[in-house]
């Protein structure tokens, strides 16, 4: 994590320090959270439309904080804690992050995409960690908050940095790649999401495509080459950089097929640019493309393939995404982080290929974030979720309630089920679960259905 003196930080912030006999102190690591704070971290305040962070900045300090940034335009309390103050906390938090980014001899890989890229990168993290000193975002700390916290969440011998960069609108990954200056840029897809900013999948395309002001000249840039809109965009967007293709079809660099799947994961096998079968223990045959990436990058960095292999067997998996839960006489595939079209029917799509289950039953949520056409997004999902392969369907919130209304067309009425709240949800589902069933849960993260999940966990017991 950033170690430094408080002058040399206010110089990277371009703030200037309260009292000048405080400008040897040295900090360890930033923190933005009062209540998370850790002994020596510099406290950084940040103000949005709820809350002040200055107004807990003595209960940082009285838990251990060396200093804290201040904005100017604050009144200063009364107390004796070392303070810089700046024009604004969160421009200070990204000039800081940008500024120890460029200390640092680090190779950062950015990741950014609709769908997959939490995957990607802990996939891409696990492969790069077999040979160097790896890190890589925490969670989903993809914004302009979270990305410079894994900047400066670096250590000085961090070799490789394996950053995730979410957007919803124009600018906001232009802002992280020029915070984080990627030696590799990765897009992993275009999809239906955050179509309330952004309208449309091409403006979706060319939003994630923001990533390359970032790049290094001598940087390359990696993308999934299947995707259609990512096609059709690049034919009028000029690149400078080195790229490399990876998906399904020939045309790219990198192709890959699967063999076959399991509960255990997917055998899948890489076709070029080398012959190589992989093993891969994530669900879904979306994840044999994650997977492809982290090919591409560690051919990249000279990884032999017997370490990528290695990397693949000791992924640390971000939670509540493709997660199989063994409950109690049942099974969970909990994916209820997030949701949007694109990807709820690849998560369908995974569910009809697991056999051996008595019932197959679906909880889905809204999926947020798609603008205008958001109902008929969701009657579309619905009627695609083919009857045959799905005993029940369970939705819960406003929107949902389209996707389940379009669905009964294949499953008939008596099997879709429309819930006002998640305990009703869960006390419908004990009433119609079998031993030896699996239930997919999935929404937007604002839902948060992982309340649904474990109270699954906790309350139904089946012989």
């Amino acid at each position: 994590m950033i170690k430094r003196s408080l002058i040399d930080i206010a110089k990277m912030v371009k703030g200037s320090i309260f009292k000048k006999e405080h400008e040897n102190i040295i900090i360890e690591g930033v923190c933005t959270d009062s209540r998370t704070i850790e002994k020596g971290q510099m406290f950084i305040p940040l103000i949005g439309e709820n809350f002040n962070g200055h107004l807990f900045v003595e209960d940082a300090y009285k838990k251990g904080a060396r200093a804290a940034l201040w904005n100017k335009n604050e009144p200063v309390p009364n107390i004796d804690i070392p303070l810089i103050f700046v024009e604004d906390t969160l421009k200070a938090l990204q000039n800081l992050a940008k500024a120890y980014r460029r200390q640092l001899d680090v190779k950062v890989i950015g990741i950014t995409g609709s769908n997959g890229k939490t995957t990607t990168k802990d996939i891409v993290a696990s492969v790069l960690s077999t040979k160097y000193k790896t890190k890589k975002t925490l969670g989903n700390y993809n914004n302009d908050i979270g990305c410079p916290l894994t900047i400066l969440s670096l250590d000085e011998e961090t070799e490789m940095a394996v950053v995730e960069m979410g957007t919803e609108r124009f600018g906001e990954i232009s802002n992280l790649t020029d915070i984080a200056k990627p030696d590799v840029a990765i897009i992993t897809s275009i999809g239906k999401a955050h179509l309330e900013n952004l309208y449309t999948e091409e403006n979706i395309a060319r939003a994630k495509l923001e990533i390359l002001e970032g790049l290094d000249p001598d940087g390359i840039f990696i993308y999934y080459g299947d995707d259609p809109t990512l096609k059709k965009v690049l034919k009028d967007f000029p690149i400078e950089h080195k790229t490399i293709t990876y998906g399904s079809e020939n045309s790219n660099e990198y192709v890959a097929r699967m063999d076959s799947m399991d509960e255990e994961g997917i055998y899948f096998t890489v076709k070029s640019p080398f012959e190589k079968r992989f093993f891969l223990p994530l669900l879904g045959k979306h994840n044999i493309f994650n997977a492809l990436a982290a090919v591409v990058v560690g051919e990249y960095f000279n990884i032999p393939v017997d370490l990528i292999q290695e990397g693949f067997n000791h992924i640390d998996k971000t939670g509540m995404r493709d997660e199989l839960i063994y409950a109690k006489g049942f099974t969970i595939l909990n994916d209820s982080y997030k949701s949007n079209p694109d990807s709820l029917l690849v998560q369908l799509e995974t569910l009809y290929n697991m056999d051996n289950y008595s019932q197959k039953i679906v909880v889905a949520g809204d999926m947020l974030g798609l603008g205008e056409d958001e109902i008929k997004l969701h009657e579309e999902v619905g009627k695609a979720i083919d009857g045959e392969e799905i005993d029940y369907v369970f939705t819960i919130g406003p929107l949902a309630k389209y996707l389940g209304e379009a669905c009964k067309a294949n499953l008939g009425k008596d099997r879709v089920i429309h819930s006002e709240s998640k305990k009703e949800v869960v006390e419908k589902i004990k009433k119609i679960i079998k031993p030896n069933s699996i239930v997919l849960v999935k929404a937007s993260r604002s839902l948060e259905l992982e309340d649904i999940v474990n109270a699954l966990k906790e309350e139904v017991v089946l012989d």
